[in-house]
């Protein structure tokens, strides 16, 4: 059969995720630039290659080439080590994809395997985001019958006690007693609607993102003794977005720090080029950074500190991170973190126009 030819593969040129075209014997006919960049070898050295060949453990990948043409199904390689004159194996995520092309039937993605772990990390997040959320909706409404039942209670209980015109410190413990019921009920409303919240889609407006990080600033600052350093790239172009809720985004991860015991906070942004966000790749986007000298997130809720109610500071509801990761993806964008004590940064990702 005959190979595809070049021309027919052409469009990848303009991809940045690494791509390799085989036919049906496993031999190189085409890679995009990305790929040769990657590899560290330019297309003459690669083309009429066996592509098993190229690999530590090419028994491994040949035979899931083998299933992955018998099958007509995508399949992962969590890992396949590419062997380097002069240099340590280097570790790749593999993702094959039969295609519908005479001669060449097998597309192979490349990418390095952190940011293959990175990809995995967000969409196991947005699965668990979208778990939690309907929960708590649920939830929410099963409380606030009862709790408005109890505070009506209380106020009608609090009516009876004027009737009753009680004598001295008796009548005013009592009446105590009501007010803190009806002030615990008012509070406890306060949790569930914010667990309800956001409920409105954001007001899109170019947005310039070192004016949402001043507001920021000027507001923790007034709040807290923390010291704020900014490291801005003037050059980026304005979000499309919604202000008040990116302020209130960047405000929580700033307060939680503040309030965490950090006494250094620094707002970096920079821009990143050809990244996949969301499942969705996208040509430029803005990275934010927030960076805080505190005790670090503890280890033991790292894998649930953007689950609501998930707090790591005593006396915290855990919805400031929850609201701030849902606010950032109304924007097609995603936090990440990484966090050890002294040192913690908050990574947000946002595409640009």
């Amino acid at each position: 059969m005959a190979a595809a030819p070049p021309s027919a593969f052409s469009g990848l040129e303009l991809l940045a995720t690494a791509i390799v075209v085989l036919d049906g014997g496993y031999v190189v006919r085409y890679t995009n630039q990305a790929a040769e960049n990657l590899l560290g070898a330019g297309a003459r050295s690669l083309v009429g290659h066996a592509f098993p060949g190229l690999f530590t453990d090419g028994r491994a990948l040949e035979s899931m080439l083998a299933e992955a043409l018998a099958v007509h199904w995508s399949y992962r390689a969590q890992i396949v080590s590419y062997e380097r004159s002069g240099h340590d194996p280097l570790p790749l995520a593999c993702l094959v994809t039969p295609i519908d092309v005479a001669g060449a039937p097998l597309l192979v993605e490349l990418r390095p395997i952190q940011e293959q772990l990175r990809l995995e990390r967000e969409e196991r997040l947005l699965d668990q985001q979208e778990a939690t959320r309907e929960l708590l909706r649920n939830l929410a409404h099963e409380i606030k019958n009862p709790l408005g039942g109890l505070r009506g209670s209380a106020q009608l209980l609090e009516r009876e006690l004027d009737q009753l015109r009680l004598p001295g410190a008796r009548g005013g413990e009592l009446r105590e007693y009501t007010q803190v019921i009806i002030k615990e009920a008012d509070r406890l409303q306060r949790l569930v609607d914010r667990m309800l919240t956001p409920h409105r889609a954001p007001r899109v407006e170019p947005v310039g993102i070192h004016e949402v990080l001043e507001r920021v600033r000027s507001l923790v600052s007034a709040e807290f003794d923390a010291d704020i350093e900014r490291d801005y790239d003037p050059s980026l172009p304005a979000v499309l977005g919604d202000r008040e809720q990116l302020i209130q985004a960047v405000l929580n991860i700033a307060r939680n720090a503040a309030q965490a015991g950090a006494s250094q906070i620094g707002f970096r942004t920079r821009a990143v080029r050809q990244i996949t966000i969301l499942r969705q790749r996208h040509r430029l986007a803005l990275e934010l950074q927030v960076i805080d000298d505190g005790p670090g997130v503890p280890a033991e809720i790292q894998e649930r500190i953007f689950s609501p109610l998930v707090s790591g500071r005593e006396g915290g509801t855990g919805l400031g991170l929850s609201l701030a990761q849902t606010y950032v993806q109304y924007h097609q964008g995603v936090i990440e973190f990484e966090s050890r004590p002294g040192r913690t940064i908050f990574r947000i990702l946002l595409p640009l126009a």
